[in-house]
């Protein structure tokens, strides 16, 4: 399979769902690290060298947006999501389109984030035959998780080993430690938000995990609850319609407007 992994950010490949990717690396599956940005423009330089070693070190094929979108806070909103929503159908629309697209859910909270998300479900929407597509969640929560990536220390300290290629940003806040904790609290958390309240834990101490949402005939279903076997990683749509809450305004929305 072809894995179309999408960041906002240089590091978000390494935040968002990382043992999920190098679990799908591991099983023989191309996985491709878009970074749509390089940050603030001062610091492109650097961001795209760490990228650049992250992924070395990780694994992934590498593209970065040429050149690199601006979407900090501060900059053009509108104009970052057309340039975002063009590269999209560029990629899908390439002689080898992915089979599975990762990405930030459109409901992350964080403005980047939100407007990649949002990207992805308007482009994704408007494709008579789109690939499945897997959220991932940092700075909000996924209300519907579907899919769970257990993992080990082996593994952990492999995305600790990737993530910390970002120097930069690990100096300024470090995303190794909020991985790992995450890591551990899902493991607790992650069996009964996935397979319903009452349901046996986890036997591992760490895991991750991603709603999958798989287009159907106009709607957004979602996947079907699973622990991942990347060997066989798409599951069947249940016949759960989540279009109500893909289509709703997000946080960022409520506080900022849908324009700001």
């Amino acid at each position: 399979m072809r894995v179309l992994h999408v960041a906002p950010h240089p590091d978000d490949e390494l935040v968002g769902a990382p043992a999920t990717l190098m679990a799908l690396r591991d099983a023989g599956h191309e996985v491709t690290n878009l970074a749509l940005s390089l940050g603030r423009a001062t610091d492109h330089e650097r961001r795209r060298g760490e990228v650049v070693e992250a992924c070395r070190r990780a694994g992934f094929r590498l593209v970065v947006a040429e050149p690199p979108i601006a979407m900090s806070v501060t900059d053009d909103r509108r104009a970052a999501a057309t340039r975002v929503r063009a590269h999209l159908e560029r990629v899908l629309n390439g002689a080898e389109p992915p089979d599975l697209v990762v990405g930030p859910s459109p409901h992350d909270v964080h403005h980047a984030h939100e407007l990649v998300g949002g990207a992805m479900r308007d482009v994704l929407a408007s494709r008579s035959q789109a690939p499945p597509w897997w959220m991932w969640a940092i700075w909000g929560d996924l209300p519907f998780p579907t899919t769970i990536t257990a993992f080990d220390q082996a593994r952990a300290d492999e995305i600790a080993v990737a993530l910390s290629a970002h120097a930069g940003e690990m100096a300024r806040t470090d995303h190794r430690v909020h991985v790992d904790a995450r890591a551990r609290l899902t493991a607790i958390t992650a069996a009964e938000k996935v397979f319903g309240f009452g349901a046996p834990a986890l036997a591992a101490d760490r895991a991750e995990v991603v709603t999958e949402v798989v287009r159907a005939e106009g709607h957004w279903l979602l996947g079907a609850p699973r622990v991942l076997d990347a060997t066989r990683p798409l599951g069947h749509p249940t016949v759960r319609m989540v279009d109500t809450w893909l289509g709703a305004p997000s946080p960022g929305d409520l506080i900022r407007g849908p324009h700001g």
